[in-house]
């Protein structure tokens, strides 16, 4: 590795996490501003949640690949298209003019997190090698924070009478300024590449060619996989679909569910997604120090999306205003508190030699389900919101079972699920 003293570390991590707190914000941006962008567009909720499902379009456009182009081109890279790219989606959500041109820039919004994503979560493992879980999980808890922020941003704008678009240009600004700070932060992502020239220089140096250099250092041959990895494999990739899937609908139609089936104002049906943010930030701090110290992943999936579904099913069987406060809180400590990242990890342990790659097929689960999940909604939003919630209630019970096969498919195999992870 690099050296970096630790105040550069600190440094450069600040900058990437801030990208994150701006992260946040965009994930509830158009769902906070549902009404007035309808109207902007002239479509109803359907029509924006169809825009949203554009930020799904996005991300598997460049996710598969994204990995690849980070190895080669440099994680400082990958993190400056992805802000220049968010900045473009605030900026073009507020020139469209109809949801054609939003769909547009709602895609650029799903690239922009592919780059972030593929940049950020590599220098976080390089800059932090002992603590690479954390650092990951760290992002969970920035996000959380955007989307603590920018519910409570928008109610205000709307109570002074103050323009919509001002939610949109404090998130490019905020950008902005952070590309500045981005710009002289150092990142330890050109390590490997040292390593590889030393290795070339020493091979020219011996007189070898590059045939007989590989020659002398000969792969390990490839193992088949075993029945339980493609088992684990074909579990966990729906499992990434589905986490993903439990606090997106949350995340995207509290604020609405709120507001046509408990009958709260649209002040008070904001304040619901903000207690959601709080819950999944002090789920995350939660997360950190059980997975560290008490439950292991697997045992943690079960008990995060156990939670999840009976909260859910109590939000959806009595929709009134005490069981929305807890139930908000509740859905976003567990929902939204690092599971998917543990189900990410698991899919480590199960497959230790191909991570990249595995890594790339977990994350398209997800951006799959940023895709098609609005889609579906923004059909069920026609019959009723209420129905949302019951979707959701759906989708946490497959993710029961998805946690129970992973345990199941580890003893079968032998493999602990107590087991430390690196």
């Amino acid at each position: 590795m690099i050296k970096m003293s630790h105040a550069e570390r600190m440094k450069t991590a600040i900058c990437l996490y801030l990208n994150y707190l701006v992260h946040g914000m965009a994930i509830v941006i158009l769902a906070q501003n549902m009404i007035v962008l309808g109207k902007e567009w002239h479509v109803g909720d359907a029509g924006v949640a169809y825009v949203i499902s554009s930020l799904g379009i996005g991300r598997l456009i460049v996710l598969y690949l994204g990995g690849e182009i980070s190895d080669r081109m440099g994680r400082r890279f990958m993190v400056k298209i992805g802000v220049v790219t968010y900045a473009l989606f605030f900026v073009g959500i507020l020139i469209s003019k109809n949801m054609y041109e939003a769909y547009f820039f709602g895609i650029l919004a799903g690239m922009a997190n592919s780059f972030l994503d593929t940049g950020t979560y590599p220098a976080l493992m390089e800059l932090f090698p002992r603590k690479q879980a954390s650092a990951n999980i760290l992002i969970k808890a920035f996000v959380s924070v955007g989307e603590l922020i920018l519910p409570i941003f928008v109610a205000s704008l709307e109570h002074f009478d103050l323009w919509y678009g001002w939610s949109f240009s404090v998130c490019a600004v905020l950008l902005a300024a952070n590309f500045i700070f981005l710009w002289n932060r150092e990142f330890p992502d050109m390590a490997a590449h040292k390593a590889k020239r030393a290795a070339k220089l020493a091979a020219k140096q011996a007189g070898q060619t590059p045939v007989e250099a590989a020659a002398a250092n000969p792969a390990e041959p490839k193992q088949p996989l075993t029945g339980s990895q493609w088992a684990l494999g074909i579990v966990l990739t729906i499992f990434g679909y589905v986490s993903m899937s439990t606090f997106y609908l949350i995340s995207q139609w509290l604020t609405q569910y709120g507001k046509d089936v408990v009958n709260l104002d649209m002040t008070h049906a904001r304040l619901l997604v903000s207690i959601y943010s709080i819950g999944s930030i002090s789920g995350v701090l939660l997360t950190v120090i059980l997975v560290e110290r008490v439950l292991k992943p697997a045992w943690f999936m079960l008990l995060d999306t156990t939670i999840s579904f009976i909260t859910l099913l109590l939000m959806a069987s009595t929709p009134v205003l005490p069981v929305m406060l807890v139930g908000s809180f509740v859905i976003g400590a567990s929902a939204a508190s690092g599971v998917m990242q543990m189900g990410m990890t698991i899919m480590g342990i199960a497959f230790p030699k191909a991570k990249g790659r595995i890594t790339g097929i977990y994350n398209m689960a997800g951006a799959l389900s940023s895709f098609t999940i609005p889609i579906v909604t923004g059909v069920l939003s026609k019959t009723s919101v209420h129905s949302i919630m019951c979707f959701d209630v759906f989708i946490a019970a497959i993710g029961i079972v998805c946690s129970l096969c992973v345990i199941l498919i580890f003893k079968k195999s032998h493999v602990s699920v107590t087991e430390e992870v690196a």
